[in-house]
């Protein structure tokens, strides 16, 4: 017989054996006879089955629980509501529950506040939408009742007018949030209406492209309007300046990272506001980038043979003019970051340079010379290109209308009008009460100059008026009592800045056109020594002062938004 065919006898033989013993009730296999693993495997698939089958039965059992409970709390979720009655859990068990009753109730007294809800919104008609939300309560003393904005000094800023003194409680609060609106400055912007943050936006009325939601007030601003920036939102600073009291604060030096070993003879903020030139005496001229914070210090170049008396930018702003007592000057260039010395210049002896004006065109640069003689320097060739004579000797310099006019006076106490285009002297006239004069200075739009004498005295006097024969000075400022030696409009012309280097705190902020003396300026309990010189930010912003001390002070007014 084959291996085959005893295989399958055998096979048989084992089979009909296991159908006795199941039948018979007794185990399955005894430990001494051989189990195939084919029989196990069976044996465990069954059991699987069987354990499948009741995990769902349980699984199954749990969800109808779950479902039972969540229809119990929320309302009926899986199946239509009918309106007469709600099936809670399975069908053997159901609950008729009143029609009336809610299925539950919004909590609305946890906050005070009001708070509008997505269900109510949608509720409300297109009619309450547009309509202004109007003020829950109204106090009616607010209109009969009166408040003296006059008699308090930090009431005084919310005056519209300087002889304003009473004002209805409506107004006094309505000042009050326009003061707040000023001071913190909101992002409207940033406030998308209601409307459209509940509800929705309809298709037709979105932008499909660039998916943007138009704030409140911007309903007809084109997609691309959100790049523009963001001066138009905010409060303007043009308002007129109010005398009395001047807003301002103290911040971190300017020149905080790097004092000055020396004096400061010049300080200038540049066309773009952030950018300060400082220079002095120790031969070093520093650049600053000034935030009111940190004021980091940008370059410093060291001038080996000319302590520094005067430095200027260019209006342009791509060139800085430097000079001293020598008979040379020189030029930094601020793009190609280099130095050059110009001079002696052609056909002259002077033997300083020191005092000079830029005109605002760029075009000119005028130096003081010797015996009354003023040098004419082209700011492109930087050579010599006029000459101007007056009678005694010249000591300030000042441009007006653009740069076709220059004014000069000096030691006979008289002020020149020069025509740049001509080089001919078109007036000449005395400035009252001077004996010589010292400091000089034009209005931005050239419609004011004002003229600072050595007796401490400072006129200022309309340029039309003054030409056309008027000598009487519009007022004469005589808050200081030692030489006059800088003077300085601010660049909107509310504020004119005088002072002296010969006294300690020499320094008064004069209100244009009341020309009365801000009274909080300096502070009281608080020396800026010697100020030697000062300058306006192109925006009025900033303020600074250069001491002799060597520090740069820096303040800002409040009253201007930008630097």
């Amino acid at each position: 017989m084959s291996l085959i065919s005893q295989n399958a006898v055998l096979k048989q033989q084992r089979d009909k054996k296991l159908d006795r013993e199941i039948a018979d009730g007794s185990p399955i296999a005894h430990a001494d006879e051989e189990v195939e693993p084919v029989d196990e495997l069976k044996l465990k698939k069954s059991k699987k089955r069987r354990s499948d089958s009741s995990k769902q039965k349980a699984r199954k059992t749990e969800q109808e629980e779950m479902k039972r409970l969540e229809g119990f709390l929320f309302g009926n979720l899986y199946t239509p509501i009918e309106f007469d009655k709600e099936t809670y859990g399975d069908d053997s068990g159901q609950e008729q529950v009143a029609t009336d009753a809610p299925l539950f109730f919004m909590d609305r007294s946890t906050n005070s506040e009001m708070v509008v809800y997505e269900n109510d919104l949608c509720t409300m008609g297109k009619e309450e939408l547009s309509e202004e939300r109007k003020p829950v309560w109204v106090d009616e003393e607010e209109e009969r009742t009166e408040v003296d904005i006059a008699r308090i000094n930090r009431l005084r800023k919310l005056r519209k007018e300087a002889d304003e003194h009473v004002i209805s409680g409506a107004d006094y609060v309505a000042r009050l949030r326009a003061q707040h609106a000023k001071l913190n400055p909101g992002t409207e912007w940033a406030n998308v209406d209601r409307r459209y943050a509940h509800c929705g936006i309809s298709e037709d009325d979105s932008d499909d492209e660039s998916g943007l939601t138009i704030a409140r007030g911007f309903d007809d601003a084109e997609g691309d309007d959100i790049l523009r920036g963001s001066d138009e939102l905010v409060i303007k600073g043009g308002t007129k300046l109010l005398p009395g009291l001047l807003e301002y604060s103290r911040l971190v030096d300017a020149n905080a990272e790097e004092p000055s070993n020396g004096p400061i003879n010049s300080v200038q903020f540049h066309r773009n506001g952030q950018l300060l030139l400082t220079a002095g005496l120790d031969r070093r001229l520093r650049f600053f980038q000034v935030d009111g914070k940190c004021n980091p210090k940008i370059q410093s170049i060291f001038m080996e043979d000319c302590p520094v008396h005067k430095a200027s930018f260019l209006p342009d702003g791509k060139e800085v003019i430097i000079a001293g007592r020598r008979k040379f000057f020189y030029s930094f260039d601020l793009v190609k970051a280099s130095v050059t010395k110009i001079g002696p210049l052609t056909g002259r002896e002077e033997k300083s340079l020191e005092v000079f004006e830029v005109s605002p065109d760029s075009s000119t640069i005028a130096f003081i010379g010797n015996e009354g003689y003023i040098l004419l320097v082209s700011s492109r060739t930087k050579e010599l290109i006029g000459t101007l004579k007056m009678n005694g000797s010249a000591r300030s310099l000042a441009f007006a209308d653009g740069g076709h006019q220059l004014l000069s006076s000096g030691g006979d106490g008289h002020v020149y009008h020069w025509d740049l285009r001509t080089r001919k002297c078109i007036h000449k006239a005395v400035d009252e009460g001077s004996i010589s004069g010292y400091a000089l200075c034009a209005s931005p739009d050239s419609s004011l100059f004002a003229a600072g004498s050595s007796s401490g005295i400072a006129n200022v006097y309309k340029r039309e008026e003054f030409l056309g024969g008027k000598r009487k000075p519009l007022k004469t400022i005589e808050n200081l009592t030692t030489m006059v030696d800088h003077i300085k409009f601010n660049p909107d012309a509310q504020i004119l800045a005088i002072s002296s280097r010969m006294k300690k705190n020499g320094l008064k902020l004069v209100h244009i056109p009341s020309f009365n003396v801000f009274s909080n300026y300096p502070p009281p309990r608080f020396s800026m020594q010697y100020p030697r010189c000062l300058d306006f930010s192109p925006g009025g912003g900033f303020m600074t002062v250069g001491n002799a001390g060597g520090k740069v002070l820096l303040y800002k007014l409040h009253h201007y938004q930008n630097a």
